[in-house]
């Protein structure tokens, strides 16, 4: 359970002390520009006697390819803003064969997996890791795909809607809707949302789903419409789409029902311009690092940084905390990822559950006249 009272246990890294801060601690020597991560040659990498080796695996052409490039680039940020001398991390693209990527990463040494960022490539990762016993940190955010041994740090859909379900249940909400697209994501959101309205004691009177055309919204809407009563709808998708359903859902002027987003929403300047989003909350992980964080990426790499890039630096910071104990050619101690008292990076705090599922501390956001609101700011502890 997140709270907002400070904890004993301290988990700042020095790292993030640093980049707070406004540091840059670079290696005597090395220029900014000289990355320290490691290209796969054809042949087995050397052996480390000091190093922990550390695989990195993520796409770095194709469709998806800013997204890893900007992830490879944020876990170089980490490693060249602590001055990390104890990892030795290699960088391998998922897009030219998962399995192959995978098998290599293990045939070079590596005790650790960062990656892969799509969950549908987890299941060949993880088998290849796990004949191994290697573990794998995972940027997806599909909860079904976490395991003993496969742990998900993206943003799950699943915590955020709990967090705004929350928000409005102390406001006294109880009559909840969504709306829902077809698909992978929509059925994930739609899970998500009938356990957290149910568990804080709401009830949840109906759900239609849409195809993302406007005909297929406009009967979704009237069907929904048909429940009676309602005080809050979810829009499980994008704020683009967000932006389309809601002003069949509602008028502009009216303030009911209020209308829930996704994780999805951040950072989209869509949301304030849309008058029949007014009202409408979402919840995120805070954006009070991001901000500098993306100063320092653009200095670095000449131009912005997706704003998943952020895992990739998390996710070397987690790294080195870890490796206060872990000896270099060791199996990675996954019990460490169970401190209670979570870690904190430029996302904010968070933890790993028994079951491998990340928990992040949100903050819940309104959309207003003046612009989106932080409403609810983001804890910054765990309870012990």
């Amino acid at each position: 359970m997140i709270v907002k009272a400070a904890s004993r246990r301290k988990f700042l890294t020095l790292a993030t002390l640093a980049l707070l801060a406004g540091c840059k601690v670079i290696p005597k020597g090395a220029p900014d520009s000289t990355p320290p991560i490691d290209q796969p040659s054809a042949l087995t990498l050397p052996a480390d006697q000091m190093r922990h080796r550390v695989a990195l695996l993520v796409p770095l052409s194709g469709a998806n390819a800013q997204v890893g490039e900007a992830i490879a680039n944020a876990a170089n940020m980490a490693l060249l803003d602590t001055n990390a001398g104890n990892l030795r991390i290699t960088t391998y693209d998922t897009s030219t064969g998962v399995p192959a990527a995978a098998a290599k990463a293990i045939a070079d040494g590596n005790r650790l997996i960062l990656g892969p960022l799509l969950g549908e490539d987890i299941p060949a990762v993880a088998a290849t890791a796990r004949a191994s016993r290697v573990l794998v940190i995972s940027y997806s955010n599909d909860a079904t795909q976490a395991a003993r041994d496969v742990f998900i740090m993206g943003n799950v859909p699943g915590e955020s809607i709990g967090r705004s379900v929350g928000q409005l249940r102390g406001q006294g909400i109880a009559r909840f809707a969504a709306l829902v697209p077809v698909g992978e994501y929509g059925q994930r959101a739609s899970d998500a949302y009938l356990r957290a309205v149910r568990a804080q004691g709401g009830s949840v009177v109906g759900m239609e789903s849409y195809d993302r055309t406007a005909g297929s919204i406009a009967a979704a809407v009237r069907r929904l419409k048909a429940k009676g009563p309602i005080e809050a709808v979810l829009i499980a998708d994008g704020a683009r789409y967000a932006a389309q359903v809601a002003p069949v859902l509602k008028p502009a002027s009216s303030t009911m029902p209020r209308i829930i987003g996704t994780e999805l929403w951040s950072g989209e300047n869509v949301i304030a311009s849309t008058p029949a989003l007014r009202g409408s909350v979402f919840s995120a992980v805070t954006d009070s690092r991001f901000r500098q964080f993306s100063e320092s990426y653009e200095n670095r790499f000449g131009a912005a940084p997706h704003r998943l890039a952020t895992l990739g630096y998390d996710s070397v910071l987690l790294t080195l905390r870890i490796a206060r104990d872990w000896k270099p050619g060791t199996a990675f101690p996954t019990a460490r990822l169970f401190d209670i008292g979570g870690f904190l990076g430029l996302d904010g705090a968070f933890r790993f559950g028994a079951g491998g599922l990340i928990e992040r501390a949100l903050e819940v956001r309104e959309a207003k006249v003046t612009g989106v609101t932080v409403i609810s700011p983001a804890p910054t502890r765990f309870e012990d």
